[in-house]
């Protein structure tokens, strides 16, 4: 067990369900608490990775089959990390709950908590976002009814749980593009006397689902892959550095097909590469029965590292990939690391953690235009707005949070949505209205969704500097009806676009608009900044009510929106994509 564990602080952690004394609670909510036996835990005496993974997916399979009112089966399970063991004599709580429901699948939150019975003390141990099926019934494929959010962190984690499925459905591709294009990033593979022939870490076992392997639709139990995938890959690791590793992360687990009783599973696992404190292994299970073909049911990559008697990551020794396929392994493991803390770094540290303006490029491009559409989805759940001023059905409301200053402007218009959503997405245009834009230059449309740009914008004192901006714009259409059209803004940096002396360089956390459509004619339209000091000087005397600019300004946009209400919708001019794929939406099987 880790020396330095923190009690669970219930108001930071969104998939936490609080206890309190309110009479509601989530419907699809399902709890499971379990000690951790001796029969739990490995030869460390802490619970099995695999048998965690086990309480983890019935829990959210229950919860998923109380919303979807029929038998459910996994399609994959996110990322996960895990931030503590557990040792024996723990208990482990476990909280599933469905946050969104698609056309057929559905995203089901998991928070994995320890107990320690003696201190009364709690610690979040991973979380996790599942995807769960629900089974074609009789009656044809199943339509699932909507989730309906009744509080502010069910609204958010419905808002996100559309991002983070558009995330899933593009994983494979920001792999495909990183190896394809990032070649010389990602470096060659380098040969060391000393290194450990990876073809010594190779494990393959085999496994004959039996009935106590099954699940209650008959069908080979998901945990249970996971459970066996985790227990080869382990094997294959401690071959690599003759110790007992750690499991620190799993890439998402991803059910390609299903296995039933009397099935072979065949478990196959290497270590791809390893680095100074950490290795990835590779796992795959594939399923057989009889003469006939091997069938590919599941594959992920762990990361493991070795801990001393301090518990402290130890060296690992360095490995010797085998010719052609192992040396394509060993890039990938690059390349998957490199995303592992692009996606740390940008999406799962707290907002004072992270620099303003992370430097963009193609590879983490993904994981930006996650965390700008996600940051104004935040902003847009939050209910404790104050409404500072009101002019003519134009409102001002203010928050201050995080020792922020966060600002939204609402008004309604007789234009339709979409409409002013193609309107408004394009910033070249913004000056037509706004007189904050006194420049606007398109740099890169990197693909349909996200455009980089250069603003501009005057001095608020005479004979002073402007300011510029590097600025990421992310487009989303709605995912379904409860959704808006958003345009996301934040600041990133390029090195092609270095600060200049004619201006100085300014910064947005999260900024952008919420578009809402009422009906087939009113939209009504939210303006959010999440201000920072290099912007305060533009819009405090407006939010101190001393002056009229904000009023000025919205009223101006919504005259330029009704006034191109019938005009054709212009796109930014299409150049050459970073990406060669259009997302669109689509079930996940």
């Amino acid at each position: 067990m880790t020396t330095e564990q923190k009690d669970v602080d219930t108001t930071l952690d969104p998939l936490f369900i609080q206890k309190s004394e309110e009479a509601y609670r989530n419907p699809t909510e399902v709890q499971m608490s379990q000690i951790v036996l001796p029969c739990h835990a490995n030869h460390c005496g802490e619970l099995s990775a695999g048998q965690l993974l086990k309480w983890m997916d019935s829990t959210a399979c229950l919860s998923a089959e109380r919303h979807a009112g029929c038998s459910c089966i996994t399609a994959s399970v996110d990322d996960i990390n895990f931030e503590h063991t557990i040792g024996v004599g723990k208990v482990v709580n476990i909280i599933a709950k469905v946050n969104r429901a698609f056309t057929s699948s559905m995203e089901v939150g998991i928070l994995v908590t320890c107990e320690d019975l003696y201190t009364d003390r709690q610690w979040k141990v991973c979380h996790a976002f599942a995807t769960f099926v629900a089974r074609r019934t009789e009656a044809g494929k199943v339509q699932l009814k909507q989730v309906i959010p009744h509080t502010q962190m069910e609204q958010m984690e419905y808002s996100l749980a559309a991002e983070r499925r558009r995330m899933r459905l593009i994983h494979a591709e920001i792999i495909t593009d990183l190896l394809s294009s990032s070649t010389a990033q990602l470096g060659e593979c380098q040969e060391y006397q000393d290194a450990v022939p990876a073809e010594r870490t190779r494990v393959e076992s085999v496994e004959l689902v039996l009935p106590p392997h099954a699940n209650h639709q008959v069908s080979t139990f998901g945990g249970q892959i996971m459970a066996w995938m985790e227990n080869v890959a382990t094997i294959a690791a401690c071959r690599l550095c003759n110790a007992h590793p750690t499991l620190r992360t799993i890439d998402m687990f991803h059910f390609r097909g299903p296995s039933h009783i009397g099935d072979r599973l065949v478990l196959k696992a290497i270590v791809n590469n390893a680095f100074k404190h950490s290795m990835e292994v590779g796992v795959c299970a594939e399923a057989y029965q009889g003469g006939e073909p091997l069938r590919h049911i599941n594959s992920a990559f762990m990361t493991f590292e070795v801990l001393d008697s301090d518990r402290k990551p130890r060296t690992l020794p360095r490995l010797r990939p085998e010719p052609v396929d192992g040396k394509r392994r060993y890039q990938e493991a690059i390349a998957r690391k490199k995303i592992r803390l692009d996606r740390k770094y940008i999406i799962t540290c707290k907002q004072t953690e992270v620099p303003l303006s992370v430097p963009w490029d193609p590879s983490n491009q993904m994981y930006l235009s996650y965390n700008n559409v996600s940051a104004l989805k935040l902003m847009d759940t939050r209910n404790n707005w104050v409404l500072t001023s009101e002019k003519n059905k134009v409102r001002l409301y203010t928050l201050e949070e995080n020792h922020m200053l966060c600002f939204k402007v609402e008004m309604y218009i007789s234009v339709p949505a979409e409409q002013t959503f193609h309107l408004l997405s394009d910033l070249r245009r913004r000056k037509e209205w706004d007189r904050h834009y006194e420049e606007c230059d398109l740099i890169n449309q990197a693909d349909e969704d996200d455009t980089l740009y250069r603003i501009a914008t005057p001095s608020v004192r005479k004979g002073g500097k402007g300011q510029d901006f590097i600025l990421l714009a992310s487009r989303r259409k709605p995912c379904d009806s409860s959704d808006p059209y958003l345009i996301a803004l934040r600041s990133v940096t390029l090195p092609t676009h270095p600060p200049t002396e004619d201006y100085t360089r300014g910064e947005v956390l999260c900024a952008g608009f919420a578009i809402w459509e009422e009906s087939s004619t009113l939209t009504k339209i939210t303006y959010y900044n999440q201000a920072t000091p290099g912007v305060l000087p533009y819009i405090s005397t407006d939010i101190a009510g001393l002056s009229s600019g904000f009023y000025s300004s919205f009223c101006a946009c919504s005259q330029f929106l009704e006034a191109n209400k019938d005009s054709p919708a212009a796109l930014p001019p299409s150049a050459p994509y970073s990406s060669p794929s259009t997302l669109y939406l689509q079930e996940e099987m």
